[in-house]
Protein backbone atom coordinates (compact mmCIF):
# COMPACT_ATOMS: atom_id res chain seq x y z
CA UNK A 1 0.00 0.00 0.00
CA UNK A 2 3.03 2.73 0.39
CA UNK A 3 3.73 2.45 -3.00
CA UNK A 4 0.28 2.96 -4.11
CA UNK A 5 -0.19 5.84 -1.96
CA UNK A 6 3.47 7.40 -2.67
CA UNK A 7 2.47 7.26 -6.16
CA UNK A 8 -0.99 8.88 -5.54
CA UNK A 9 0.90 11.71 -3.61
CA UNK A 10 2.73 12.23 -6.70
CA UNK A 11 -0.07 12.39 -8.60
CA UNK A 12 -1.66 15.45 -6.08
CA UNK A 13 1.66 17.22 -6.89
CA UNK A 14 1.70 16.68 -10.25
CA UNK A 15 -2.13 17.80 -10.50
CA UNK A 16 -1.47 21.69 -9.56
CA UNK A 17 1.62 21.92 -11.70
CA UNK A 18 -0.45 20.70 -14.77
CA UNK A 19 -3.62 23.36 -13.24
CA UNK A 20 -1.00 26.40 -13.23
CA UNK A 21 0.03 25.40 -16.89
CA UNK A 22 -3.77 25.01 -18.48
CA UNK A 23 -4.96 28.05 -16.33
CA UNK A 24 -1.76 30.33 -16.57
CA UNK A 25 -4.60 32.79 -17.20
CA UNK A 26 -5.83 32.71 -13.61
CA UNK A 27 -4.33 33.94 -10.44
CA UNK A 28 -2.33 31.48 -7.74
CA UNK A 29 -5.13 32.03 -5.75
CA UNK A 30 -7.88 30.74 -7.87
CA UNK A 31 -5.83 27.42 -8.95
CA UNK A 32 -5.26 26.97 -5.27
CA UNK A 33 -8.71 27.08 -4.70
CA UNK A 34 -9.08 24.40 -7.51
CA UNK A 35 -6.65 22.14 -6.01
CA UNK A 36 -7.65 22.30 -2.66
CA UNK A 37 -11.30 21.66 -4.02
CA UNK A 38 -10.33 18.54 -5.37
CA UNK A 39 -8.50 17.08 -3.16
CA UNK A 40 -11.23 17.47 -0.73
CA UNK A 41 -13.78 15.48 -3.10
CA UNK A 42 -11.28 12.62 -3.78
CA UNK A 43 -10.76 12.87 0.51
CA UNK A 44 -14.66 12.49 0.64
CA UNK A 45 -14.94 9.43 -1.96
CA UNK A 46 -12.17 7.38 -0.16
CA UNK A 47 -13.57 8.14 3.55
CA UNK A 48 -16.93 7.18 2.17
CA UNK A 49 -16.46 4.63 -0.07
CA UNK A 50 -18.43 1.60 0.89
CA UNK A 51 -16.64 -0.87 -1.27
CA UNK A 52 -13.34 -2.60 -0.60
CA UNK A 53 -10.69 -2.47 -3.56
CA UNK A 54 -9.53 -5.34 -5.06
CA UNK A 55 -6.09 -4.82 -6.90
CA UNK A 56 -4.43 -7.48 -9.06
CA UNK A 57 -1.91 -6.16 -10.51
CA UNK A 58 -3.09 -5.62 -14.46
CA UNK A 59 -5.76 -3.74 -15.32
CA UNK A 60 -6.61 -6.28 -18.18
CA UNK A 61 -5.26 -10.11 -19.51
CA UNK A 62 -6.25 -12.31 -22.06
CA UNK A 63 -9.84 -12.62 -20.62
CA UNK A 64 -10.86 -9.43 -21.19
CA UNK A 65 -13.44 -8.72 -23.91
CA UNK A 66 -15.71 -5.85 -23.78
CA UNK A 67 -19.22 -5.96 -25.03
CA UNK A 68 -21.00 -2.68 -26.62
CA UNK A 69 -24.61 -2.24 -25.78
CA UNK A 70 -27.18 0.60 -25.89
CA UNK A 71 -28.65 0.40 -22.00
CA UNK A 72 -31.94 -0.20 -24.39
CA UNK A 73 -30.56 -2.40 -27.22
CA UNK A 74 -33.03 -5.41 -25.56
CA UNK A 75 -36.22 -4.16 -24.47
CA UNK A 76 -39.12 -6.08 -22.51
CA UNK A 77 -42.89 -4.61 -21.40
CA UNK A 78 -42.88 -3.23 -18.42
CA UNK A 79 -39.36 -3.74 -17.17
CA UNK A 80 -36.18 -1.74 -17.04
CA UNK A 81 -34.17 -2.19 -19.98
CA UNK A 82 -31.00 -2.51 -17.50
CA UNK A 83 -32.42 -5.37 -16.18
CA UNK A 84 -33.24 -7.09 -19.24
CA UNK A 85 -30.28 -6.58 -20.43
CA UNK A 86 -28.65 -8.00 -17.20
CA UNK A 87 -30.55 -10.97 -17.40
CA UNK A 88 -29.50 -11.60 -20.90
CA UNK A 89 -25.78 -11.16 -20.43
CA UNK A 90 -25.77 -13.87 -17.75
CA UNK A 91 -27.52 -16.46 -20.10
CA UNK A 92 -26.07 -16.24 -23.30
CA UNK A 93 -22.99 -13.90 -24.02
CA UNK A 94 -20.61 -15.64 -21.31
CA UNK A 95 -16.54 -14.63 -21.90
CA UNK A 96 -17.80 -12.05 -24.64
CA UNK A 97 -18.92 -10.10 -21.83
CA UNK A 98 -16.26 -9.55 -19.25
CA UNK A 99 -16.82 -5.70 -19.93
CA UNK A 100 -19.59 -4.12 -20.49
CA UNK A 101 -19.69 -0.97 -22.08
CA UNK A 102 -23.13 0.82 -21.70
CA UNK A 103 -23.47 3.29 -24.03
CA UNK A 104 -24.54 6.90 -23.12
CA UNK A 105 -27.90 5.82 -20.23
CA UNK A 106 -27.71 9.44 -18.67
CA UNK A 107 -31.13 11.77 -19.60
CA UNK A 108 -30.37 13.03 -22.93
CA UNK A 109 -32.09 14.31 -26.16
CA UNK A 110 -30.26 13.15 -29.18
CA UNK A 111 -27.39 11.62 -30.61
CA UNK A 112 -28.06 7.83 -29.32
CA UNK A 113 -27.65 9.83 -26.06
CA UNK A 114 -24.53 11.79 -26.29
CA UNK A 115 -26.50 15.27 -26.11
CA UNK A 116 -26.49 14.73 -22.30
CA UNK A 117 -29.15 16.55 -20.22
CA UNK A 118 -28.54 15.53 -16.98
CA UNK A 119 -25.84 14.63 -15.10
CA UNK A 120 -28.02 13.29 -12.32
CA UNK A 121 -30.48 10.89 -13.84
CA UNK A 122 -30.70 7.97 -15.90
CA UNK A 123 -33.44 7.83 -19.00
CA UNK A 124 -36.56 6.43 -17.15
CA UNK A 125 -37.22 3.46 -19.37
CA UNK A 126 -33.54 2.14 -18.62
CA UNK A 127 -34.20 2.25 -14.58
CA UNK A 128 -32.26 3.78 -11.95
CA UNK A 129 -28.42 3.30 -10.51
CA UNK A 130 -29.23 0.69 -8.58
CA UNK A 131 -29.75 -1.38 -11.79
CA UNK A 132 -27.29 -0.32 -13.23
CA UNK A 133 -24.81 -1.08 -10.41
CA UNK A 134 -26.49 -4.46 -10.36
CA UNK A 135 -24.64 -5.48 -14.17
CA UNK A 136 -21.27 -4.63 -11.88
CA UNK A 137 -21.76 -7.34 -9.95
CA UNK A 138 -20.57 -9.58 -13.26
CA UNK A 139 -19.05 -7.29 -15.46
CA UNK A 140 -16.66 -4.99 -15.43
CA UNK A 141 -18.81 -1.77 -16.51
CA UNK A 142 -17.59 0.66 -18.96
CA UNK A 143 -19.20 4.43 -19.69
CA UNK A 144 -18.97 7.35 -21.21
CA UNK A 145 -17.74 10.46 -20.23
CA UNK A 146 -19.16 12.91 -22.64
CA UNK A 147 -16.62 15.91 -21.95
CA UNK A 148 -16.80 17.82 -25.32
CA UNK A 149 -20.43 19.10 -25.02
CA UNK A 150 -23.90 19.11 -23.75
CA UNK A 151 -28.02 18.92 -24.73
CA UNK A 152 -29.14 22.36 -25.66
CA UNK A 153 -31.73 21.59 -22.80
CA UNK A 154 -28.94 21.01 -20.16
CA UNK A 155 -29.37 23.29 -17.30
CA UNK A 156 -26.41 24.99 -18.21
CA UNK A 157 -27.44 26.00 -21.58
CA UNK A 158 -30.91 27.33 -20.06
CA UNK A 159 -28.78 29.55 -17.48
CA UNK A 160 -26.88 30.85 -21.00
CA UNK A 161 -30.29 31.98 -21.89
CA UNK A 162 -30.95 33.59 -18.95
CA UNK A 163 -27.34 35.24 -18.26
CA UNK A 164 -26.98 33.31 -15.23
CA UNK A 165 -24.46 31.34 -13.69
CA UNK A 166 -22.98 28.65 -14.07
CA UNK A 167 -24.33 28.99 -17.69
CA UNK A 168 -22.46 31.93 -18.30
CA UNK A 169 -18.91 29.96 -17.35
CA UNK A 170 -19.80 26.84 -18.75
CA UNK A 171 -20.96 27.51 -22.41
CA UNK A 172 -18.60 27.88 -25.10
CA UNK A 173 -19.60 31.18 -26.56
CA UNK A 174 -16.15 32.79 -28.03
CA UNK A 175 -15.61 36.42 -29.45
CA UNK A 176 -16.56 36.40 -33.33
CA UNK A 177 -13.63 38.42 -34.15
CA UNK A 178 -11.09 35.56 -33.15
CA UNK A 179 -9.48 33.26 -36.13
CA UNK A 180 -11.44 29.70 -36.19
CA UNK A 181 -10.14 29.43 -40.11
CA UNK A 182 -8.11 26.26 -39.50
CA UNK A 183 -10.69 24.46 -37.26
CA UNK A 184 -10.75 20.57 -38.29
CA UNK A 185 -14.82 19.59 -38.44
CA UNK A 186 -15.85 16.36 -37.92
CA UNK A 187 -19.18 17.31 -39.07
CA UNK A 188 -20.77 19.04 -42.23
CA UNK A 189 -23.15 21.43 -39.90
CA UNK A 190 -22.66 24.92 -39.04
CA UNK A 191 -19.44 24.75 -36.56
CA UNK A 192 -21.62 27.82 -34.42
CA UNK A 193 -25.39 27.69 -33.71
CA UNK A 194 -27.36 30.95 -32.56
CA UNK A 195 -29.13 30.72 -29.46
CA UNK A 196 -31.44 33.54 -28.42
CA UNK A 197 -30.58 34.89 -24.67
CA UNK A 198 -32.18 37.67 -22.29
CA UNK A 199 -28.85 40.07 -23.61
CA UNK A 200 -29.69 39.31 -27.13
CA UNK A 201 -28.38 36.78 -29.89
CA UNK A 202 -25.09 34.93 -29.24
CA UNK A 203 -23.19 32.48 -31.10
CA UNK A 204 -22.22 28.91 -29.57
CA UNK A 205 -19.54 26.06 -30.44
CA UNK A 206 -21.33 23.57 -31.63
CA UNK A 207 -18.85 21.09 -33.37
CA UNK A 208 -21.69 18.16 -33.28
CA UNK A 209 -24.36 19.97 -34.45
CA UNK A 210 -27.12 22.45 -32.66
CA UNK A 211 -28.75 20.01 -30.10
CA UNK A 212 -24.68 19.19 -28.73
CA UNK A 213 -23.62 22.83 -27.32
CA UNK A 214 -19.79 22.78 -26.68
CA UNK A 215 -18.38 23.04 -22.96
CA UNK A 216 -15.87 25.74 -21.85
CA UNK A 217 -12.77 23.72 -20.18
CA UNK A 218 -11.17 27.16 -20.35
CA UNK A 219 -13.02 27.78 -16.74
CA UNK A 220 -11.05 25.87 -14.47
CA UNK A 221 -13.66 24.79 -12.49
CA UNK A 222 -14.86 22.08 -14.93
CA UNK A 223 -12.53 19.36 -13.65
CA UNK A 224 -14.58 19.88 -10.79
CA UNK A 225 -17.95 19.23 -12.28
CA UNK A 226 -16.38 16.08 -14.04
CA UNK A 227 -14.55 14.72 -11.27
CA UNK A 228 -18.21 14.91 -9.30
CA UNK A 229 -19.40 12.85 -11.94
CA UNK A 230 -16.65 10.32 -12.29
CA UNK A 231 -17.23 9.53 -8.46
CA UNK A 232 -21.32 9.14 -9.19
CA UNK A 233 -20.24 6.28 -11.67
CA UNK A 234 -17.55 4.72 -9.37
CA UNK A 235 -20.23 4.85 -6.97
CA UNK A 236 -22.01 2.60 -8.63
CA UNK A 237 -19.85 -0.27 -10.19
CA UNK A 238 -18.32 1.82 -13.25
CA UNK A 239 -14.55 1.50 -13.40
CA UNK A 240 -13.62 1.68 -17.66
CA UNK A 241 -14.80 5.35 -18.27
CA UNK A 242 -14.20 5.90 -22.20
CA UNK A 243 -13.44 9.68 -23.08
CA UNK A 244 -16.20 10.79 -25.96
CA UNK A 245 -14.53 13.30 -28.26
CA UNK A 246 -11.92 14.16 -26.26
CA UNK A 247 -9.29 15.35 -28.61
CA UNK A 248 -11.88 18.68 -29.44
CA UNK A 249 -12.26 19.94 -25.91
CA UNK A 250 -9.91 22.80 -25.84
CA UNK A 251 -10.46 25.49 -28.45
CA UNK A 252 -7.76 28.69 -29.39
CA UNK A 253 -7.81 30.70 -31.98
CA UNK A 254 -5.97 30.74 -35.12
CA UNK A 255 -5.57 26.51 -34.26
CA UNK A 256 -6.84 23.42 -35.18
CA UNK A 257 -8.45 22.91 -32.61
CA UNK A 258 -8.27 19.60 -32.13
CA UNK A 259 -5.02 17.60 -30.07
CA UNK A 260 -4.15 20.94 -28.24
CA UNK A 261 -1.68 21.20 -25.70
CA UNK A 262 -4.08 21.70 -23.16
CA UNK A 263 -6.48 18.81 -24.11
CA UNK A 264 -3.67 16.31 -23.34
CA UNK A 265 -2.76 17.76 -20.05
CA UNK A 266 -6.89 17.72 -19.47
CA UNK A 267 -6.53 13.83 -19.88
CA UNK A 268 -3.42 13.84 -17.81
CA UNK A 269 -5.61 15.63 -15.13
CA UNK A 270 -8.52 12.52 -15.54
CA UNK A 271 -5.69 9.79 -15.39
CA UNK A 272 -4.58 11.11 -12.20
CA UNK A 273 -7.84 11.74 -10.48
CA UNK A 274 -9.48 8.21 -11.73
CA UNK A 275 -6.07 6.67 -10.14
CA UNK A 276 -6.69 8.62 -6.88
CA UNK A 277 -10.07 7.18 -6.95
CA UNK A 278 -9.48 3.56 -8.45
CA UNK A 279 -6.32 1.21 -8.51
CA UNK A 280 -7.95 -0.67 -11.40
CA UNK A 281 -9.72 1.86 -12.67
CA UNK A 282 -9.07 2.75 -16.99
CA UNK A 283 -9.03 5.77 -19.00
CA UNK A 284 -9.98 5.32 -23.04
CA UNK A 285 -9.50 7.79 -25.14
CA UNK A 286 -11.96 7.90 -28.62
CA UNK A 287 -10.58 9.99 -31.33
CA UNK A 288 -11.48 9.03 -34.83
CA UNK A 289 -8.43 10.62 -36.62
CA UNK A 290 -5.32 9.19 -38.05
CA UNK A 291 -2.90 7.15 -36.38
CA UNK A 292 -0.41 9.28 -34.96
CA UNK A 293 -2.95 11.74 -33.42
CA UNK A 294 -5.03 8.97 -32.16
CA UNK A 295 -1.82 7.14 -30.51
CA UNK A 296 -0.62 10.67 -29.08
CA UNK A 297 -2.95 10.00 -26.12
CA UNK A 298 -0.93 6.79 -25.61
CA UNK A 299 2.75 7.57 -26.20
CA UNK A 300 3.18 10.21 -23.09
CA UNK A 301 2.59 7.47 -20.53
CA UNK A 302 0.69 9.38 -18.18
CA UNK A 303 -2.41 9.76 -20.36
CA UNK A 304 -5.01 7.18 -21.90
CA UNK A 305 -4.43 3.49 -20.43
CA UNK A 306 -5.89 2.54 -23.91
CA UNK A 307 -7.04 3.89 -27.08
CA UNK A 308 -9.77 2.59 -29.76
CA UNK A 309 -8.03 1.02 -32.60
CA UNK A 310 -9.11 3.28 -35.21
CA UNK A 311 -7.70 1.69 -38.29
CA UNK A 312 -8.27 -1.66 -37.67
CA UNK A 313 -11.99 -1.00 -38.98
CA UNK A 314 -11.91 0.16 -42.30
CA UNK A 315 -8.47 -1.80 -43.06
CA UNK A 316 -9.90 -5.09 -42.48
CA UNK A 317 -13.55 -4.07 -43.81
CA UNK A 318 -11.69 -3.14 -47.19
CA UNK A 319 -9.38 -6.39 -46.89
CA UNK A 320 -12.18 -8.95 -46.47
CA UNK A 321 -14.75 -7.61 -48.86
CA UNK A 322 -12.24 -7.29 -51.63
CA UNK A 323 -9.95 -10.44 -50.90
CA UNK A 324 -6.80 -8.28 -50.81
CA UNK A 325 -5.11 -7.88 -47.00
CA UNK A 326 -1.64 -6.26 -48.76
CA UNK A 327 -2.47 -2.89 -46.57
CA UNK A 328 -3.79 -4.73 -43.72
CA UNK A 329 -1.06 -6.98 -43.40
CA UNK A 330 1.38 -3.99 -44.27
CA UNK A 331 -0.23 -1.88 -40.98
CA UNK A 332 -0.19 -5.36 -38.94
CA UNK A 333 3.37 -5.30 -39.31
CA UNK A 334 4.20 -1.85 -38.41
CA UNK A 335 2.09 -2.60 -34.78
CA UNK A 336 3.48 0.25 -32.54
CA UNK A 337 5.52 -0.13 -29.77
CA UNK A 338 3.32 0.91 -26.49
CA UNK A 339 4.21 2.09 -22.74
CA UNK A 340 3.82 -0.74 -20.82
CA UNK A 341 0.49 0.17 -18.97
CA UNK A 342 -1.08 1.44 -22.45
CA UNK A 343 -2.85 -0.71 -24.96
CA UNK A 344 -5.04 -0.40 -28.19
CA UNK A 345 -8.86 -1.11 -27.91
CA UNK A 346 -9.42 -3.40 -30.98
CA UNK A 347 -12.65 -3.88 -32.79
CA UNK A 348 -14.57 -3.69 -36.00
CA UNK A 349 -18.30 -2.93 -35.65
CA UNK A 350 -19.48 0.17 -32.95
CA UNK A 351 -22.37 2.15 -32.26
CA UNK A 352 -20.84 4.29 -34.84
CA UNK A 353 -20.22 4.42 -38.19
CA UNK A 354 -16.45 3.26 -39.84
CA UNK A 355 -14.47 5.80 -39.43
CA UNK A 356 -12.67 6.76 -42.59
CA UNK A 357 -9.94 9.27 -41.35
CA UNK A 358 -7.88 6.98 -40.02
CA UNK A 359 -7.42 5.51 -43.72
CA UNK A 360 -5.28 9.28 -44.24
CA UNK A 361 -1.88 8.00 -45.35
CA UNK A 362 -2.54 4.06 -45.32
CA UNK A 363 -4.67 4.07 -48.34
CA UNK A 364 -4.99 6.11 -51.55
CA UNK A 365 -7.95 7.65 -52.32
CA UNK A 366 -9.40 5.06 -55.19
CA UNK A 367 -9.00 2.11 -52.86
CA UNK A 368 -11.07 4.04 -50.59
CA UNK A 369 -13.73 5.10 -53.21
CA UNK A 370 -13.96 1.90 -54.25
CA UNK A 371 -14.57 0.83 -50.47
CA UNK A 372 -17.67 3.66 -50.53
CA UNK A 373 -18.97 1.66 -53.14
CA UNK A 374 -18.86 -1.74 -52.60
CA UNK A 375 -20.64 -0.60 -49.04
CA UNK A 376 -23.46 1.57 -50.98
CA UNK A 377 -23.69 -1.24 -53.10
CA UNK A 378 -24.34 -3.73 -49.75
CA UNK A 379 -26.95 -1.06 -48.68
CA UNK A 380 -24.88 1.44 -46.79
CA UNK A 381 -24.08 5.03 -46.83
CA UNK A 382 -21.69 7.49 -46.44
CA UNK A 383 -21.58 10.71 -43.99
CA UNK A 384 -19.51 13.82 -44.30
CA UNK A 385 -17.43 16.54 -42.67
CA UNK A 386 -16.56 20.14 -43.81
CA UNK A 387 -13.37 21.08 -44.65
CA UNK A 388 -11.94 24.59 -43.62
CA UNK A 389 -12.41 25.72 -47.47
CA UNK A 390 -15.39 24.47 -47.67
CA UNK A 391 -15.64 20.97 -48.94
CA UNK A 392 -17.54 18.16 -47.60
CA UNK A 393 -15.27 14.72 -47.77
CA UNK A 394 -16.28 11.22 -46.38
CA UNK A 395 -16.04 10.95 -42.89
CA UNK A 396 -17.33 8.12 -41.84
CA UNK A 397 -19.36 4.48 -43.87
CA UNK A 398 -22.91 3.61 -42.15
CA UNK A 399 -23.82 0.12 -42.40
CA UNK A 400 -24.33 -2.67 -39.99
CA UNK A 401 -20.84 -4.98 -39.68
CA UNK A 402 -22.99 -7.97 -40.73
CA UNK A 403 -24.50 -6.53 -43.97
CA UNK A 404 -21.01 -5.51 -44.56
CA UNK A 405 -20.31 -9.10 -45.25
CA UNK A 406 -22.40 -9.99 -47.58
CA UNK A 407 -21.09 -11.45 -50.98
CA UNK A 408 -21.24 -9.42 -54.23
CA UNK A 409 -22.64 -12.31 -56.04
CA UNK A 410 -26.65 -13.47 -56.70
CA UNK A 411 -26.34 -14.94 -53.12
CA UNK A 412 -25.84 -12.11 -50.95
CA UNK A 413 -25.41 -15.15 -47.76
CA UNK A 414 -22.40 -16.57 -49.38
CA UNK A 415 -20.01 -16.99 -46.90
CA UNK A 416 -21.29 -14.17 -45.17
CA UNK A 417 -21.02 -16.12 -41.74
CA UNK A 418 -17.42 -17.11 -42.37
CA UNK A 419 -16.25 -13.47 -43.32
CA UNK A 420 -17.95 -12.11 -40.19
CA UNK A 421 -16.21 -15.00 -37.68
CA UNK A 422 -13.01 -14.32 -39.23
CA UNK A 423 -13.02 -10.56 -38.32
CA UNK A 424 -14.08 -10.98 -35.13
CA UNK A 425 -11.26 -13.87 -34.87
CA UNK A 426 -8.82 -11.30 -36.29
CA UNK A 427 -9.57 -9.09 -33.76
CA UNK A 428 -9.26 -11.63 -30.93
CA UNK A 429 -5.57 -12.34 -32.55
CA UNK A 430 -4.37 -8.87 -32.37
CA UNK A 431 -1.98 -7.41 -29.62
CA UNK A 432 -4.64 -5.07 -26.88
CA UNK A 433 -8.41 -6.18 -25.44
CA UNK A 434 -10.94 -6.95 -28.13
CA UNK A 435 -14.41 -5.77 -28.34
CA UNK A 436 -17.58 -6.59 -29.93
CA UNK A 437 -20.72 -4.82 -31.15
CA UNK A 438 -23.96 -6.76 -29.56
CA UNK A 439 -25.96 -5.75 -32.39
CA UNK A 440 -23.69 -7.33 -34.87
CA UNK A 441 -22.99 -10.67 -32.86
CA UNK A 442 -26.73 -10.41 -33.18
CA UNK A 443 -26.24 -10.74 -37.03
CA UNK A 444 -28.27 -7.25 -37.28
CA UNK A 445 -28.74 -6.31 -40.96
CA UNK A 446 -28.69 -2.68 -42.20
CA UNK A 447 -31.78 -1.19 -40.54
CA UNK A 448 -34.07 0.61 -42.73
CA UNK A 449 -37.22 0.88 -40.33
CA UNK A 450 -35.16 2.63 -38.35
CA UNK A 451 -33.45 4.66 -40.63
CA UNK A 452 -36.24 6.29 -42.69
CA UNK A 453 -37.99 7.06 -39.33
CA UNK A 454 -35.15 9.05 -37.84
CA UNK A 455 -33.07 10.17 -41.11
CA UNK A 456 -30.13 9.73 -38.90
CA UNK A 457 -28.22 7.57 -40.91
CA UNK A 458 -25.79 5.98 -38.15
CA UNK A 459 -29.09 4.60 -36.87
CA UNK A 460 -28.57 2.19 -39.71
CA UNK A 461 -26.37 -0.22 -37.61
CA UNK A 462 -28.62 0.25 -34.03
CA UNK A 463 -31.19 -2.28 -34.10
CA UNK A 464 -33.25 -2.70 -30.85
CA UNK A 465 -34.03 -6.07 -30.09
CA UNK A 466 -37.70 -7.21 -28.25
CA UNK A 467 -36.25 -9.75 -25.23
CA UNK A 468 -38.79 -12.44 -26.31
CA UNK A 469 -38.37 -12.50 -29.34
CA UNK A 470 -34.52 -12.35 -29.26
CA UNK A 471 -34.70 -15.50 -26.48
CA UNK A 472 -36.18 -17.55 -29.42
CA UNK A 473 -33.60 -16.48 -31.85
CA UNK A 474 -30.83 -17.60 -29.80
CA UNK A 475 -32.48 -20.73 -28.46
CA UNK A 476 -32.36 -21.53 -32.35
CA UNK A 477 -29.45 -23.74 -33.27
CA UNK A 478 -29.84 -22.63 -37.27
CA UNK A 479 -29.80 -18.74 -36.71
CA UNK A 480 -27.21 -16.90 -37.68
CA UNK A 481 -26.76 -14.89 -33.97
CA UNK A 482 -26.60 -18.62 -32.20
CA UNK A 483 -24.08 -19.35 -34.82
CA UNK A 484 -21.57 -16.41 -34.20
CA UNK A 485 -22.35 -16.45 -30.33
CA UNK A 486 -21.54 -20.17 -29.91
CA UNK A 487 -18.13 -19.87 -32.44
CA UNK A 488 -17.10 -16.71 -30.91
CA UNK A 489 -17.66 -17.71 -27.36
CA UNK A 490 -15.93 -20.80 -27.69
CA UNK A 491 -13.00 -18.94 -29.30
CA UNK A 492 -12.81 -16.46 -26.72
CA UNK A 493 -12.85 -19.55 -23.43
CA UNK A 494 -9.73 -20.62 -25.63
CA UNK A 495 -7.93 -17.16 -25.76
CA UNK A 496 -9.13 -16.73 -21.74
CA UNK A 497 -6.55 -19.42 -21.00
CA UNK A 498 -3.68 -18.80 -23.47
CA UNK A 499 -1.12 -16.45 -22.22
CA UNK A 500 0.17 -15.85 -25.73
CA UNK A 501 -2.52 -13.59 -26.45
CA UNK A 502 -2.24 -11.48 -23.25
CA UNK A 503 -1.79 -7.93 -24.74
CA UNK A 504 1.91 -7.70 -23.59
CA UNK A 505 2.55 -10.48 -25.45
CA UNK A 506 4.44 -10.23 -28.69
CA UNK A 507 3.32 -9.66 -32.05
CA UNK A 508 4.80 -10.61 -35.46
CA UNK A 509 3.05 -10.18 -38.61
CA UNK A 510 4.38 -13.36 -40.78
CA UNK A 511 2.35 -12.41 -44.00
CA UNK A 512 3.81 -9.09 -44.83
CA UNK A 513 3.76 -8.20 -48.95
CA UNK A 514 0.68 -11.10 -49.26
CA UNK A 515 -2.77 -10.14 -50.03
CA UNK A 516 -4.35 -13.62 -49.52
CA UNK A 517 -3.75 -14.86 -46.24
CA UNK A 518 -3.12 -12.91 -42.44
CA UNK A 519 -0.70 -14.98 -39.82
CA UNK A 520 -0.21 -13.17 -37.16
CA UNK A 521 1.96 -14.68 -34.55
CA UNK A 522 1.76 -14.32 -30.85
CA UNK A 523 4.01 -15.11 -28.06
CA UNK A 524 7.88 -16.29 -28.29
CA UNK A 525 9.20 -19.73 -28.67
CA UNK A 526 7.81 -23.23 -28.92
CA UNK A 527 4.72 -21.81 -27.21
CA UNK A 528 4.00 -19.33 -30.10
CA UNK A 529 0.42 -19.42 -31.52
CA UNK A 530 0.20 -18.58 -35.12
CA UNK A 531 -3.52 -17.15 -36.14
CA UNK A 532 -3.89 -17.94 -40.02
CA UNK A 533 -6.98 -16.11 -41.53
CA UNK A 534 -7.38 -17.24 -45.24
CA UNK A 535 -9.09 -14.23 -46.91
CA UNK A 536 -10.17 -15.46 -49.85
CA UNK A 537 -13.10 -17.51 -51.10
CA UNK A 538 -10.39 -20.05 -52.18
CA UNK A 539 -8.85 -23.15 -50.87
CA UNK A 540 -5.26 -22.29 -49.64
CA UNK A 541 -2.40 -24.36 -49.24
CA UNK A 542 0.02 -22.96 -46.39
CA UNK A 543 3.52 -23.72 -44.86
CA UNK A 544 4.90 -21.91 -42.00
CA UNK A 545 8.30 -20.63 -41.97
CA UNK A 546 9.58 -19.46 -38.52
CA UNK A 547 12.57 -20.32 -36.45
CA UNK A 548 10.27 -20.85 -33.44
CA UNK A 549 8.46 -23.90 -35.23
CA UNK A 550 9.08 -27.25 -32.87
CA UNK A 551 11.32 -29.91 -35.09
CA UNK A 552 8.76 -31.73 -37.06
CA UNK A 553 9.23 -34.73 -39.34
CA UNK A 554 7.82 -34.25 -42.90
CA UNK A 555 4.99 -36.90 -41.71
CA UNK A 556 4.47 -35.72 -38.36
CA UNK A 557 1.27 -33.78 -37.11
CA UNK A 558 2.51 -32.17 -34.03
CA UNK A 559 0.78 -28.99 -34.50
CA UNK A 560 -3.03 -28.33 -33.48
CA UNK A 561 -5.97 -26.17 -34.32
CA UNK A 562 -7.09 -24.77 -31.02
CA UNK A 563 -10.21 -23.48 -32.64
CA UNK A 564 -11.26 -27.12 -33.56
CA UNK A 565 -8.36 -29.60 -32.17
CA UNK A 566 -7.75 -30.45 -35.84
CA UNK A 567 -3.43 -31.69 -36.18
CA UNK A 568 -1.51 -30.57 -38.48
CA UNK A 569 2.03 -30.21 -39.96
CA UNK A 570 3.10 -27.01 -40.68
CA UNK A 571 4.60 -27.76 -43.96
CA UNK A 572 0.94 -28.77 -45.16
CA UNK A 573 -2.03 -26.43 -43.89
CA UNK A 574 -4.63 -26.25 -45.72
CA UNK A 575 -7.26 -23.58 -45.53
CA UNK A 576 -11.27 -23.79 -46.65
CA UNK A 577 -12.45 -20.12 -47.95
CA UNK A 578 -12.26 -17.58 -44.72
CA UNK A 579 -10.85 -20.06 -42.72
CA UNK A 580 -9.19 -19.38 -39.24
CA UNK A 581 -6.83 -21.74 -37.53
CA UNK A 582 -4.87 -20.81 -34.11
CA UNK A 583 -1.87 -23.16 -34.72
CA UNK A 584 0.07 -24.44 -31.58
CA UNK A 585 2.54 -27.06 -31.14
CA UNK A 586 0.84 -30.34 -29.52
CA UNK A 587 4.25 -30.63 -26.82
Amino acid sequence: MKKIDSEKELGRLKLFKLLETIYSNNTTEEINFISTQLLQILDNFSEKSSFEEISNNERWNQSHSVLITYADSIYKNGEPTLITLRDLLSNHFGSLSRVIHILPFLKSTSDGGFAVSSYDSLEEKFGDWNDLKSISKNHVLMADLVLNHVSSSHQWVQQFIKSQELGISNVFSPEQNLDWSNVVRPRSSSLFSQINTENGPKQVWTTFGPDQIDLNWQNPKMSLEFLNLIILYLSNGVKWLRLDAVGFIWKESGTTCLHLPKAHSIVKILRILLNDLLDDGVLITETNVPQKENLSYLVPKDEAHMAYNFPLPPLLLEAIITSRADILNSWISDWPELPYDTTLFNFTASHDGVGLRALEGLMNEQRIKDLLINCEKRGGLVSHRRLSNGEDKPYELNISWWSAMEDSSRDSNRFQFERFILTQLLVMALKGVPAFYLPALLASENDIKSFSMTGQRRDLNREKFKSDNLVSVLNNPESNANKNLKCLRNAMDLRSELEQFHPRSEMECLSKGRSDIVVIKRGNGPKSIFAIHNMTENKINYQLNDYDLPEIKDNDFNMKDFLASTKYNWKNISLDPFQVIWLGSLN
